[in-house]
């Protein structure tokens, strides 16, 4: 049986998760860090001890096939890939085949924006001079998903999600953006009915696939989610309900 840790600030690791469902059968642990949220806000070094010390952990607790680092912001800021660590970072070579008006945006976290990673990263992906990339701060978003508002009210969401976005794709001719905060995939329906001509691409199909070939030689017969999380497990058990998920919430201390 596989097992599988994804894991995050908040509720971004569950569009992780759902993508990983979609195509295996497996044991998944959702480890939500309540007690550092946003990831978004935080400098390298507080990051880096944040995700160093969840990463040990969650080896010594669960002992895991994989984990996945389920969050833009310590992907971009940190490098943390090793055979069974995974993370996601902005979908950048699907952009580059999408994009007709070669303008792309990337929203992600004040963080990851303002990161040495993303500028990198960008960079290594070799586009041609006549591309243009645009980093588009996405921190109050994350924020009205966290806080569940994404669901309760979504007339102060297209408010928000209007401010973040019309300014600048009304001056850049922008055709497609990437979802580069896990937190945004629950925007995507808000975001595809404010702007129906901009491609949004999601990277959780991506990091689902990566996931697949490192276990598909030991599915389980059923899908299972166990939910850890860090601070206060009734607050979160309340977030999860409005989304519909019932599973029991479980602290887990550092």
């Amino acid at each position: 049986m596989a097992r599988i840790v994804v894991f995050d600030s908040g509720l971004g690791s569950l569009s992780i998760i759902h993508a990983i469902q979609k195509i295996t059968k497996s044991e998944i642990i959702y480890f939500a860090d309540q007690q550092n949220f946003p990831y978004g806000e935080k400098s390298q070094a507080q990051l880096s001890k944040i995700i160093q010390n969840s990463i040990k952990l969650l080896q010594e607790k669960f002992s895991p096939d994989v984990i996945v680092v389920a969050s833009n912001t310590p992907s971009l800021m940190l490098d943390v890939r090793t055979k069974k660590i995974l993370d996601v970072k902005p979908p950048l070579k699907d952009a580059k085949k999408q994009s007709k008006t070669k303008r792309i945006g990337i929203l992600a976290t004040k963080s990851a924006i303002n990161s040495k990673g993303l500028t990198k990263h960008i960079k290594k992906n070799n586009f041609p001079k006549s591309f243009k990339i645009f980093k588009i701060n996405a921190s109050d978003l994350v924020e009205i998903v966290e806080s569940g508002k994404f669901i309760s009210n979504k007339k102060y969401c297209q408010k928000i999600i209007k401010n973040t976005l019309d300014k600048i794709l009304s001056q850049n001719n922008i055709d497609t953006i990437t979802l580069s905060s896990t937190h945004l995939l629950f925007l995507q329906p808000l975001l595809k009915k404010q702007y129906p001509k901009i491609n949004f691409i999601d990277p959780a199909n991506i990091v689902a696939e990566k996931v697949f070939l490192r276990i598909k030689n030991k599915q389980s017969e059923k899908n299972s989610l166990k939910i850890f999380v860090t601070g206060n497990t009734r607050t979160f058990q309340i977030k999860l309900n409005k989304i519909g998920i019932k599973n029991k919430v479980n602290l887990l201390s550092f």
